[in-house]
């Protein structure tokens, strides 16, 4: 008996032995198991890639006949006063749609290092088409084409980073740029459009930086001369536009200073020779924001000439030489805005106020190729005013607002200002925009 009990002690301590080091080899497989799952998630992949965008769907109505763009979805400005045969005003008639061009869809990329440096691409489209669709332009355009708007690739070391394709205009600030729901983005007052660009950004400190670019216009583009095709006095000149902006940015803080110099050459051909004449200008800026857990501000100011590729009021003005040639200078534009919203993420009311200024051009010019003017008449100023309320569940938004855009027109007096017959017109813009964003 004594026996018997002592070998099955023995047997059954075998038996445990051997389970016990079963599960310990189990156990030991589930953690390699665990580790290299884990491993295999903390590992830098070599490349990656995300999409996102939004869907938008906008309604607008305009209480008068305004300049725009792409089916009155971007209005510009109120137009002058038309008086009919009985001395009534045939642009003070309303105009409305219904538009779900302006959605969006981008993608970005991450790549392996490129000479020491994080590599990331990205591309962004829409579907405002590439050319105007309005009855200026006879039927002709484009209606709901899809459209590129970034196409960039970056190289971006510790210190120094370096962009190449098309992107913002460099005066387009992305952090400083009004809130409001109109897809105008404060256009007139703020710089708007995309270019071929290179751009190289320095840190001088953790929250100081310099940044220049080189760019080509491509759109918006400058205003067109007589005997010139759309944008050829970008791609005759052999020179970009250059761009220098120094920039502070911390937690709470972003603001800056820019200038800008183009020289432009509207024709290769004057008056039956070649023509060397080119358009040269300067652009200064500057903007602010403060932003913390209740409140956004932001402002902005620029001053320079042939602002039109910004999508902003002016150009240039050609005068006729000695020889029959036309020459150029730019006329002047000045603009501001301010924006300030809250920070609410739920419901976030906000308002905003624009204003620019036609400040002319040398007199003795014979034509006039600017934005913002209509045969003998031209603007003097605008200035809009406009209040909305965003209201926000995750990625949905639905944001109500209300527009008031006021001109002054006037006769052109000989220095490309509006001086006699001044004439004050306005339009009220109501809309709704809903965005689902992704």
């Amino acid at each position: 008996m004594k026996k018997t009990t002592f070998l099955l002690g023995i047997v059954s301590s075998l038996w445990f032995s051997n389970l016990l080091i079963a599960q310990e080899a189990t156990n030991a497989d589930l953690l390699k198991r665990i580790e290299a799952l884990e491993a295999e998630k903390a590992k830098v992949k070599d490349w990656d890639a995300s999409i996102y965008g939004w869907v938008r769907t906008e309604y607008n109505f305009d209480s008068r006949q305004s300049a725009y763009a792409r089916e009155y979805n971007l209005n510009l400005y109120p137009l002058d006063e038309k008086l009919d045969a009985n001395g009534k005003d045939i642009n003070e008639a309303g105009a409305s749609n219904f538009l779900a061009i302006t959605t969006r869809v981008g993608t970005k990329f991450r790549g392996p290092d490129v000479w020491g440096a994080k590599a990331s691409a990205n591309i962004e489209a829409d579907f405002f088409g590439n050319t105007e669709l309005n009855k200026t332009s006879g039927g002709s355009g484009s209606t709901g084409l899809l459209r590129l708007r970034h196409a960039t690739a970056t190289l971006a070391w510790p210190k120094t980073a370096v962009t190449f394709g098309q992107t913002w205009y460099p005066a387009f600030v992305p952090e400083v740029y009004p809130g409001v729901a109109n897809f105008n983005t404060g256009i007139l007052f703020n710089p708007f459009g995309w270019a071929g660009q290179v751009k190289v950004v320095q840190k001088l400190t953790p929250e100081l930086s310099l940044s220049v670019v080189a760019y080509k216009d491509r759109e918006f583009q400058t205003a067109t001369a007589t005997g010139a095709s759309a944008n050829s006095a970008t791609f005759n000149s052999s020179m970009p536009t250059f761009h220098g902006q120094l920039q502070f940015k911390n937690k709470t803080i972003t603001t800056g200073v820019g200038a800008e110099y183009q020289s432009l050459k509207p024709v290769i051909e004057s008056a039956g020779l070649v023509s060397n004449e080119t358009v040269n200008s300067t652009m200064l800026m500057g903007y602010f924001k403060y932003a913390n857990e209740k409140i956004i501000a932001k402002a902005y100011g620029i001053t320079g000439g042939n602002l039109a590729h910004m999508v902003m009021i002016g150009g240039f003005a050609g005068y006729t030489e000695a020889n029959g040639q036309e020459s150029y200078q730019p006329t002047k534009t000045s603009a501001f805005w301010v924006d300030i919203a809250s920070a609410n993420t739920k419901i976030a009311p906000g308002v905003f106020f624009g204003y620019t200024k036609n400040d002319g051009v040398d007199s003795g010019y014979k034509n006039l190729y600017v934005r913002g003017i209509s045969g003998t008449r031209i603007l003097d100023n605008i200035w809009r005013a406009s209040a909305r309320v965003d209201f926000k569940q995750n990625k949905f938004a639905i944001s109500p607002e209300i527009e008031y855009t006021a001109a002054k027109w006037g006769d052109i007096n000989s220095e490309g200002k509006a001086e006699n017959n001044l004439k004050d017109v306005g339009n009220f813009r109501g809309l709704v925009r809903v965005m689902y964003s992704f």
